[in-house]
């Protein structure tokens, strides 16, 4: 097993794959640093690979007014990152950018598409991955929706 593929076990993308799958998925994947401040990617921009973050946070941003970010969301160890643009390629919505020195595992489309009929139910079990991530994504949006309309409608946006 390679060094990539230890990684990914500790990941959200790892959790049910065997040591055999891990393996594979690990000869897929490359690995990038990135200092306190560099961008992932960036909204606006398309590219079709799925992040793993190994160590460190990335921030998801969205441009404001006067060319500035709104912070929405942190990403930690283990989650993963580029979902919806792995899957149907669309341009990204947010950017993801570095809070510290930050260490991602990355996994294009076009390798992962080259495993399809090799490799079935490992490409099932990402894509479990990948429908999981999003989940706790709407998961805490709605959270959020319901803690943020509580405030407007109970306390008639009074501090």
């Amino acid at each position: 097993m390679n060094e990539i593929a230890r990684l990914i076990i500790h990941s959200s993308l790892g959790a049910e794959l065997s040591d055999e799958e891990v393996s594979t998925l690990g000869t897929l994947m490359s690995e990038r640093e990135l200092a306190d401040g560099d961008f992932l990617f960036e909204e606006g921009t398309s590219e079709d690979s799925l992040h793993v973050v190994l160590m460190g946070k990335l921030e998801v941003v969205k441009r404001t007014a006067g060319d500035d970010f709104a912070s929405l969301a942190v990403l930690r160890d283990g989650e993963l990152a580029g979902e919806l643009s792995f899957i149907d390629g669309a341009l990204h919505t947010v950017s993801l950018r570095a809070l510290c020195e930050t260490h991602v595992l990355s996994l294009s489309r076009e390798a992962f598409e080259g495993i399809i009929e090799s490799n079935p139910r490992l490409v099932y079990k990402v894509m479990r991955a990948v429908a999981r991530s999003a989940h706790r994504i709407v998961h805490r949006m709605n959270t959020e929706f319901v803690e943020l309309s509580n405030y407007i409608f109970k306390q008639h946006g009074r501090y």
